[in-house]
Parts: structure tokens; C-alpha cells; sequence
């Protein structure tokens, strides 16, 4: 009889924030780089917004804002949101984005945890948080950092600041 293949039940489809704020040096955004052990030596491409997966029939804006606070930590605030629309990432995940006027210190991060088999085939269990930073970035140097198929998200941003200043 055939083994059964383990198959993942991971969402393809996730929704997040695209924080953003008026610093000094012009418009910031606030990405988050993965924790545990896959991505510790990763940096530039590997940051994100913060997101997380839509089970069944969750409203996206909603799981945007759960996954903000969970993976940033309850200091992280957030104003009205407003649709980006949805990218797709490298390994087909669909992200249903929204950009909000956030306020968040990077040092006050308190993220959710995962657990996983570390290392590989070693039978010990280890903790890693979801998030190990976050950070404001302003955009041209947010774009060296971020997911290639999130960048699309910063002119999205670019192009409703410019829309919202014109009012």
C-alpha cells in the first residue's frame, strides 16, 4: 500500500498592511522582517508587510488587521484603511493588501511565536517569533528590501498619496 503524502493546508490567498507615515525624510513605510531560523541571515528581499492568512470566509480587511496587531504587538496602531488591491508573490501566494496611517516603534515589537522541528529531522521542538524586527524604511530603500512581488505595493501607496494630496 502507497504511503500517504503529507500535503500543506497553507492559504494561498493572505491579506496585510502597508503602514505608512510623513517622517523626516518624507514618506516611510513599516515592513517587518520573518523570525525563525530560514530567515535569520536574509535581508535585503525577504522583508514584508504585515500579513497573514484568510481562512474561509474572513473579510480581508479584518484579517489585515488582526495579523497587524499579532504579528507587531499591541502598541502598533492604525488608522482607515484604504484597498491596494492584491499582488502575488514568487511561490503564487496572493496578498489582499490595504494602506493606513500607522504609529508604531520598532523597539516596543512583541510578536506572536511558531513552532516548528529545528533543526531539520532532530525531534526537538523550538519557539521562534513570527516577526524578529520591524523597521521604517523610506521607499526607494523599502524596495531593496522587500518581497519582489510586494514591491508593487509602494507605487500603489506612491499613487494614492499623490491622488489624496490633490484633493
Amino acid at each position: 500500500m502507497a504511503a500517504l503524502k503529507k500535503t500543506s493546508r497553507r492559504s494561498m490567498l493572505s491579506a496585510g498592511i502597508l503602514a505608512y507615515r510623513k517622517g523626516a525624510r518624507g514618506l516611510e513605510v513599516l515592513l517587518v522582517h520573518p523570525g525563525g531560523p530560514f530567515w535569520r541571515k536574509k535581508d535585503n528581499g525577504a522583508w514584508s508587510i504585515p500579513k497573514g492568512e484568510i481562512d474561509g470566509a474572513d473579510a480581508p480587511e479584518q484579517v489585515a488587521r488582526r495579523e497587524f496587531a499579532e504579528e507587531l504587538g499591541r502598541s502598533a496602531s492604525i488608522g482607515p484603511l484604504r484597498a491596494l488591491g492584491e499582488v502575488r508573490q514568487r511561490g503564487g501566494k496572493r496578498v489582499i493588501a490595504f494602506a493606513g496611517e500607522g504609529h508604531f516603534d520598532p523597539a516596543a515589537l512583541t510578536s506572536n511565536t511558531f513552532d516548528i522541528e529545528w533543526p531539520p529531522r532532530s525531534g526537538r521542538r523550538q519557539n521562534f517569533p513570527e516577526v524578529d524586527r520591524a523597521e521604517w524604511f523610506n521607499i526607494e530603500f523599502a524596495r531593496t528590501k522587500m518581497l519582489s512581488g510586494q514591491v508593487e505595493l509602494l507605487d500603489r501607496l506612491l499613487a494614492v498619496a499623490v491622488e489624496s494630496a490633490g484633493k
